[in-house]
């Protein structure tokens, strides 16, 4: 009985020796979660019999360290969370390994090749829908024609009203017709794009307004590519006593939004066009004119450069046109027993019955975290608690030798002595 006692306690040892090994061997593997081997003891009734591994403990919910790469496709979960990915026959996969890229037919993948599940996105529209593989657009981004500007500036209280009546600009005049200078107080210059991706040059004169009716108002014109549009005040701002848009007298309708639009069917566009001036924010206060938004929609066409992650999980993909659009938003997992997930190869984990269903969200919702680009979770193995635990096992597989070798040297002198 001694032997079998000794030989379950080396077999357990050797069972023990092996989680140990495979922590300290995944040391340095990105996403690895250490294992404990937990022993147990044996009984056939109530004589014992020896011990056994019960039991694997798994240590999931203990994040690793982090990791910069400052590579844009990384990233690693703040959180109990998990990437979902699912290999080619279709099986689904959790991991902790954030390292993606583009494969050569365009679909976004891990490491490992299995491809990445997110919530597809509509550009512009930041709204996730259905969840599925994630392809990248890697075709010529369309020209998109310019459809709004945000203009937000200080309509300065100090200046004065214009001694020289304003001209409108006409460059199909020879010579062109030029605005004097000392007809307006401030002009500004916003680029636009027509539906061929065409840009055009978009000046607005700001003049403070001489009716007496309104006494802190400002006449705004504009020009196309040095081009009178309306050949007339575009817009006229009014502001309160206290130096912002008077909504309750807006000369556009009361209460509305102080927009102006702009007829821009320049050729050789396509498309007839307008645009929509939004003046919201803008003040009359004494000091300088200052100009803190002057912004407009619509870009050129534009070639596919290359793909990153956002902080919020997006997948965004970039042009050469400087445009970027959000096309997916990968999607995590988290489940009501982490511990008890199959780990498989690749440093990941699959579902089973006691781990139970995925619930699955969208980075920073809930307990599945957030996200951290540009950064990779190491392993959590601690190499010194592991160290530690290979010379208690050594000892221990030592002391079950002993009693062998013991059990064998008495069984040999009673064989003498008879």
């Amino acid at each position: 009985m001694s032997f079998d006692i000794a030989l379950s306690g080396i077999q357990a040892i050797n069972q023990q020796l092996g989680t140990i090994s495979n922590n300290i061997a995944n040391a340095g593997t990105y996403g690895f979660k250490s294992s404990r081997a937990n022993f147990a003891s044996l009984h056939a009734g109530a004589q014992p019999t020896g011990v056994h591994i019960g039991s694997t403990t798994q240590s999931i919910g203990q994040n690793g360290g982090i990791q910069a790469t400052n590579r844009g496709l990384d990233a690693l979960i703040n959180g109990r969370g998990f990437f979902v990915t699912k290999d080619l026959t279709g099986q689904t996969n959790y991991t902790r390994v954030g390292i993606f890229t583009k494969d050569a037919t365009d679909f976004l993948v891990n490491s490992a090749g299995q491809r990445v599940q997110g919530f597809a996105l509509t550009p512009p529209s930041l709204v996730a829908g259905p969840m599925g593989d994630i392809t990248v657009p890697t075709k010529l981004l369309g020209a998109k024609s310019t459809a709004n500007m945000d203009f937000v500036a200080n309509m300065s209280a100090d200046w004065t009203v214009p001694t020289t009546p304003f001209t409108p600009a006409d460059a199909g005049t020879v010579p062109p017709t030029i605005p004097d200078p000392a007809s307006y107080n401030m002009s500004k210059v916003t680029v636009v794009h027509d539906s061929l991706g065409n840009e055009h040059t978009v000046t607005q004169y700001f003049v403070r307004d001489s009716d007496p009716a309104n006494p802190r108002g400002v006449l705004v014109y504009v020009a196309a590519d040095g081009t009178d549009l309306t050949g007339a005040v575009a817009a006229t701002l009014v502001f309160d006593t206290n130096g912002q848009l008077d909504e309750a007298n807006n000369p556009a309708g009361a209460n509305t939004p102080y927009i102006a639009s702009i007829d821009l069917s320049v050729p050789p566009a396509t498309t007839p066009q307008t645009i929509k001036v939004d003046y919201t924010g803008t003040t009359f206060q004494k000091g300088e004119s200052t100009t803190s938004t002057n912004s407009a929609d619509g870009y050129a066409a534009g070639s596919y450069v290359g793909v990153e992650l956002d902080q919020q999980g997006n997948v965004v993909a970039k042009y050469s046109n400087g445009e970027k659009q959000a096309i997916a938003r990968v999607t995590l997992a988290t489940f009501p027993n982490e511990d008890a997930l199959t780990p498989v190869n690749e440093t990941s984990w699959q579902a089973n019955v006691q781990s139970g269903s995925p619930n699955y969200s969208e980075p920073g919702k809930g307990v599945a975290g957030a996200l951290t680009v540009a950064s990779l979770e190491t392993s959590n193995v601690d190499i010194t608690a592991e160290l530690v635990g290979l010379m208690t096992a050594q000892r221990n597989y030592q002391a079950n030798s002993k009693v062998i070798t013991a059990e064998n040297q008495m069984l040999q002198s009673l064989m003498q002595a008879l």
